[in-house]
């Protein structure tokens, strides 16, 4: 990896942080555009395709597709892409300015720096030092560079994806976020996430009678009948489900032999992960159950009113085999005799989606680690949270998520970052992975 690469990634990815792409779940916001231009802008004069991409309704909303032809048309097609947009932050709870891109000690600090605007920005660095070589592979190379990830997709790579699929023709995708390094007994792991758990965002409306609030005795108050339902959720407890991919993390981890062994047994899983430390009880629980997180909750209107209405939305993550009907399912199990005053909205929904590790793609991602860290395999993982791998694999790609980072940037630490207070990563991690994205455009597409 040269230091004029290393330097171009720093400030591309200084440069994304500070267009403040900030997504807050509505139409007008994220304004990925500024980030489209900046890459545009970077991309131009390379003999590149690009070509700018703009739901109706959504002015700003823009994502970006670059293509490097290949000579084959037998030969696969493979996606690099990243999102441009992040999420909104909080100014006061933060060391630095978030939205500076300031570069301290050798780390880039910013919104998006982890999330994922280091692997947009690395992405273009390697397309644009082949297409400057005149590379000419079998294979086809594209790049995507997104909007509205953070809410989801719809106007970025679920746009592109229902509408512009003739752009992307993607037989493989690499997105985010993999890369991280762990090891214990001399063993050396490199995450690359194959999979991912679904969405299925809910409102439940709970009503009730107004009234005087002098008067609250035996009131049909839609406040108290919603605070039993948000009990209800934070209480529920679907069985487990211990897949291939938990085992073999399991495995990975550096715990007592009998801890490893409950984690993986479907009727002791609950307990064991009870006697874990905080954050990996979190993470467990995620990987292996389908949550419930009431999240909001809106209602009343005015302090001496009884609320005849109340709004919770609940933010549900599903364990690949719950479709549709298994979240109402739970959700009637976890309100009980409540279930049939409450009505379920659809807000959002994505199924769980995993890819097959036996491809050639995932050779090749194991020799590329290989080469940058001797003896390390690949740990195949199910991400708890939400990409937008799935639009792909909907379209019959195989989608990783893939990068190659630092010792120093843990899973620990890099997941205390994803949306979190002083959001940062280090040089060493970005000139990992743009090293890592050149490697595997030239053994993967020839």
């Amino acid at each position: 990896m040269t230091d004029a690469l290393t330097a171009q990634t720093v400030e591309l990815l200084q440069q994304l942080i500070r267009n403040r792409c900030v997504n807050d779940g509505t139409v007008a916001s994220g304004q990925e555009v500024r980030t489209g231009d900046v890459l545009s802008a970077y991309l131009e004069g390379t003999g590149l395709d690009l070509e700018v991409y703009e739901p109706d309704g959504a002015p700003g909303r823009t994502s970006l597709v670059a293509r490097i032809e290949g000579t084959d048309p037998a030969a696969p097609t493979l996606c690099l892409m990243g999102h441009t947009d992040v999420v909104p932050v909080t100014p006061e709870h933060w060391t630095r300015d978030p939205f500076g891109g300031e570069l301290v000690n050798g780390e880039v600090w910013g919104r998006g720096a982890v999330d994922m605007l280091n692997l947009t920005a690395s992405q273009a660095v390697a397309l644009r030092a082949l297409a400057r070589r005149g590379w000419r592979p079998r294979g086809t190379l594209v790049y995507l560079a997104c909007a509205d990830e953070e809410a989801g997709g719809a106007l970025g790579a679920g746009y592109m994806c229902k509408r512009h699929w003739d752009a992307l023709r993607a037989d493989y995708l690499l997105t985010e976020n993999g890369g991280t390094v762990s090891g214990h007994g001399g063993e050396l792991n490199v995450t690359v996430h194959v999979g991912e758990k679904g969405v299925a965002w809910r409102r439940l409306r709970i009503k009730g009678t107004p009234g005087h609030g002098s008067m609250p005795y035996g009131a049909d108050n839609a406040l108290v009948k919603a605070a039993q339902v948000v009990t209800g959720l934070a209480n529920y407890r679907p069985a487990p489900y211990v897949s291939d991919l938990w085992t073999a993390f399991v495995g990975s981890l550096d715990l007592d032999p009998k801890v490893k062994a409950a984690l993986v047994d479907p009727s002791r899983v609950d307990e064991a992960i009870a006697g874990l430390p905080a954050g990996m009880a979190r993470l467990a629980w995620s990987a292996t159950h389908t949550t419930f997180s009431p999240n909001t909750c809106r209602g009343g209107v005015k302090t001496n009113v009884i609320p005849d209405v109340v709004d919770i939305e609940v933010d549900i993550r599903t364990v690949p085999g719950d479709n549709e009907d298994e979240v109402r399912r739970h959700l009637d199990k976890a309100l009980g005799a409540l279930a049939q005053e409450v009505a379920v909205e659809k807000l959002f929904s994505k199924p769980a989606s995993v890819s097959p590790t036996r491809t050639p793609l995932w050779d090749v991602l194991g020799r590329v680690v290989e080469a940058h860290y001797p003896g390390a395999r690949l740990l195949p993982r199910l991400i708890v949270g939400f990409t937008d791998a799935p639009y792909f694999r909907e379209h019959g790609a195989v989608a990783y998520g893939f990068g190659l980072f630092s010792r120093a940037l843990t899973a620990e630490a890099m997941a205390g970052r994803f949306h979190g207070n002083d959001e940062r990563i280090d040089v060493e991690s970005l000139a990992l992975t743009t090293q890592a994205w050149l490697n595997t455009c030239e053994l993967f597409l020839g």
